[in-house]
């Protein structure tokens, strides 16, 4: 089927911006994205024009609000004011990603797995937890494994996780899964809280703290106002902002505006360090 995306997107960027570690691409223009267990293939074929590998109706009601299509990141970038000349740089060097509506429970794991890890040391782990505790599908292209559920993870231990290279992220896991697991942690009854009620359940999780608990609030639950300050985005905010947070101007846009900063920082290391 093909489908018609007129706004800023560009799938390679989208996989390269650290917030989603189970998206590929396969070569020849073609890439896989994954959320429960929906499996996307898409493709380039010309200009605002994608093949994809799923029904009009799934298109919909999945891969739509995934690629946030609603919202117009064109108009969005266009609102960055002259003065913030980086920010307008950034933008640019980022046009086409788009922050992705991914599963909560995914979210909360792959972020705790990601504090001091590099982005290919997260997807080794993210995989191996996959492919170990995962259920096993078949697609035309392909075998994989859907991301563990927390009753898959419930009788695993912390050994268990380090041999999948948590290292000491294992017991933050463990008690995710608990805390899932006994309904202490209702993660999709929480999505209706306000942002700082969301946070605070977030960070109840043994292992999850400020910046942690903001990338779940952005990536999963759309929270576009959250903005996760990491230690590159940190450096941008000392070098180019002389130590004050850039994003609070922003307002609901926050999130999307660190995406961009975050992007270049990755791809520009050496202005960044």
């Amino acid at each position: 089927m093909e489908i018609r995306i007129p706004d800023l997107f560009d799938l390679g960027k989208i996989i390269d911006s650290g917030q989603c570690f189970r998206a590929v691409s396969l070569g020849g223009g073609t890439y896989r994205f994954i959320i429960g267990e929906q499996v996307l293939y898409i493709r380039k074929r010309s200009d605002e024009v994608y093949e994809v590998s799923c029904e009009q109706d799934i298109w919909e009601q999945v891969w739509s609000p995934y690629f946030d299509l609603e919202r117009n990141y064109r108009a969005i970038s266009r609102m960055i004011p002259e003065d913030d000349a980086f920010l307008s740089l950034a933008a640019q060097t980022g046009a086409g990603i788009r922050i992705l509506r991914q599963d909560p429970w995914e979210m909360l794991i792959t972020f705790i797995i990601s504090q001091r890890k590099s982005i290919p040391a997260i997807r080794s782990v993210v995989e191996m937890l996959s492919k170990r505790y995962g259920t096993k599908i078949e697609t035309q292209r392909e075998t994989l494994y859907m991301f563990p559920t927390a009753l898959q993870l419930k009788d695993a231990s912390a050994e268990d996780f380090i041999a999948c290279k948590a290292g000491y992220r294992a017991t933050y896991i463990c008690d995710a899964v608990q805390q899932v697991v006994s309904g202490n942690l209702d993660l999709n009854a929480i999505k209706n809280l306000s942002d700082d009620a969301l946070l605070s359940e977030l960070e109840r999780v043994r292992g999850v703290g400020v910046k942690v608990a903001n990338c779940v609030a952005l990536f999963a639950y759309g929270r576009t106002s959250c903005a996760p300050v990491d230690t590159w985005i940190q450096k941008i905010i000392q070098q180019k902002y002389k130590g004050h947070n850039p994003f609070e101007r922003y307002g609901e846009d926050a999130g999307i505006m660190q995406q961009y900063f975050f992007y270049y920082a990755q791809n520009h290391k050496v202005e960044t360090v």
